[in-house]
């Protein structure tokens, strides 16, 4: 991603760390932390995204902000003692998610097929739910501040398939005495 970025108009301007989310630090502190397309999923243990919540707080100054974009797990969508779900089904793509219920996990399937040659690709994830991360945001000082269904901010629901949170790390109080 970060060769990627240089490649892009003024990409090399961009200051670039590579790292562990859940340990990488940059000089400074951040208006804005961010993650995006499901990045805080790849975090295969509670205990990691925990640390991601924790790093991403220590990076964002008083009064800023964490915004991750996070799927929300299709449950409902299983029937009763199945743990297999398609997301998409087209003539050069098959992609489905197998569900592990106990360790809220998931691993996407995708099978692709350009040229006449076929591809296969695993990603796999720990599903989290908003609930959930409210509370890794709670443990890390940062405080809910909004919640949409998307970045087009339209309201979320129970139906929404996926969230953008805003999480608000609490500006610092000045007391006087």
């Amino acid at each position: 991603m970060a060769q990627e970025l240089g490649k892009k108009p003024r990409g090399g301007e961009v200051a670039v760390i590579v790292g562990d989310m859940t340990a990488s630090r940059a000089p400074g502190t951040f208006s804005l932390v961010y993650l995006v397309y499901n990045a805080i999923t790849c975090l295969l243990s509670q205990d990691e995204q925990v640390a991601c919540f924790r790093n991403a707080a220590k990076l964002v100054e008083p009064g800023g902000r964490f915004v991750p974009e996070v799927f929300v797990p299709e449950l409902q969508r299983l029937p009763p003692g199945e743990t297999a779900s398609p997301f998409h089904i087209g003539d050069q793509h098959v992609g489905f998610d197998t569900y592990d219920l106990v360790n809220q996990h998931l691993v996407s399937h995708h099978y692709t097929i350009t040229d006449g040659r076929g591809s296969t690709f695993l990603s796999p994830h720990r599903y989290v739910w908003p609930s959930e991360l409210d509370l890794m945001a709670k443990l890390a000082g940062l405080e809910l501040s909004e919640r949409w269904a998307d970045w087009n901010e339209t309201p979320f629901t129970a139906s929404s398939r996926s969230h953008v949170s805003v999480w608000q790390k609490p500006p610092v109080c000045s007391v006087s005495v």
